[in-house]
């Protein structure tokens, strides 16, 4: 099992960034497929960026892609979600996830395993 626990969430205005990070506690850290979830009220958790625990490219949505990176520190047991030109439409809660059954990456919240409590970012225009 491993617990994860976000933190780096906000008020920001429009335009401006903020860096989220995840930390993982528990074994075996990499061999987990890691992902940033976003849920805005009344919405569906959405994937926003993760990376497979083998390796290969990020996957980002639409949306975020050229605005937001996502990297990992084995080493540190830690993800991180840099935000960068942020958007009003980016006001979410912010949830890490956890995963090791899927040979791909899973973007529906069904496929993930294991979650933090969520850091709310808010975006004001």
């Amino acid at each position: 099992q491993v617990q994860l626990a976000e933190s780096g969430g906000g008020l920001v205005q429009a335009g401006g960034s903020l860096r989220l990070s995840c930390v993982a506690s528990g074994r075996d850290f990499s061999t987990y497929t890691m992902g940033w979830f976003r849920q805005a009220r009344g919405m569906e958790r959405e994937l926003v960026a993760a990376v497979h625990r083998f390796g290969g490219g990020i996957y980002y949505r639409d949306s975020v892609k050229g605005r937001f990176t996502m990297s990992r520190d084995n080493a540190k047991n830690t993800v991180y979600l840099q935000m960068n030109s942020l958007k009003p439409e980016d006001t979410a809660v912010y949830y890490c996830g956890a995963e090791r059954r899927g040979l791909y990456i899973g973007r529906a919240a069904s496929n993930w395993d294991y979650w933090g409590q969520g850091t709310q970012v808010t975006v004001s225009s």
